[in-house]
């Protein structure tokens, strides 16, 4: 019998094996510290974009103190009105009422944004936004035609708000910058209020403010 002797890799077909080895090695590492930088940056871009509302929700709220405003504002900043203080039941005319409590409010609350030194200097828009409960209208309307007639209430409630307080004596050096910031939507039924698991309608009717940030997620 013919005894064929092994015939042993090349020195060079190892050095090739052993060097793709190592650039798949190498790959696989940069991917894993790109894919943790991504996520650790993204958090802790939402977790900065968090403390900026914050921090906007607290100087705006201890800058009306002083001025003697008691109004509803949450950690995002954002004051929630009530229909009540607002509107007579679904009309979207401002009330004797509204009118009262917005030639009050309004100044004193658009001065605090820019006489306070961090929220005039990180702010970028104003969001006016109306909503309505879930509650249907009269007539034969479809589901479609519910949610777009509350849609136009919201909206047309949301600009009567914004448009009386364009209109109050706040300072009035400020008016080319507010007026560039002011946005005004309507959200008609989508954000109701629930409690215990039940849609609250008179919290729902609301008019909301909200101040948005510089990198803010809601830019």
């Amino acid at each position: 019998m013919k005894i064929v002797p092994r015939r042993e890799d090349s020195g060079e077909n190892n050095i090739f094996w052993v060097t793709m080895t190592d650039l798949m090695t190498a790959l696989v590492l940069v991917f894993i510290v790109l894919f943790f930088y991504t996520y650790v940056t993204s958090y802790y871009e939402k977790i900065q974009s968090k403390l900026e509302q914050k921090k906007a929700s607290i100087a705006l709220t201890e800058t009306l103190k002083k001025q003697n405003i008691d109004v509803n504002i949450d950690a995002a900043g954002v004051v929630k009105i009530s229909d009540l203080e607002l509107f007579d039941l679904n009309s979207y005319e401002l009330s004797d009422k509204g009118k009262e409590y917005l030639a009050k409010f309004s100044p004193a609350y658009l001065d605090s944004i820019f006489s306070n030194e961090y929220l005039n200097k990180n702010i970028e828009k104003i969001i006016i936004q109306g909503h309505t409960d879930s509650q249907t209208f009269k007539g034969a309307y479809s589901d479609d035609e519910q949610y777009m007639k509350n849609m136009e209430l919201s909206l047309k409630r949301a600009f009567e708000v914004a448009n009386y307080m364009t209109n109050t004596p706040y300072n009035k050096e400020n008016g080319n910058r507010l007026r560039k910031m002011i946005i005004v939507e309507g959200a008609s039924f989508s954000s109701p209020v629930m409690v215990n698991g039940k849609e609250d309608y008179a919290k729902s009717r609301r008019v909301e403010l909200k101040v948005v940030m510089k990198n803010s997620p809601d830019k």
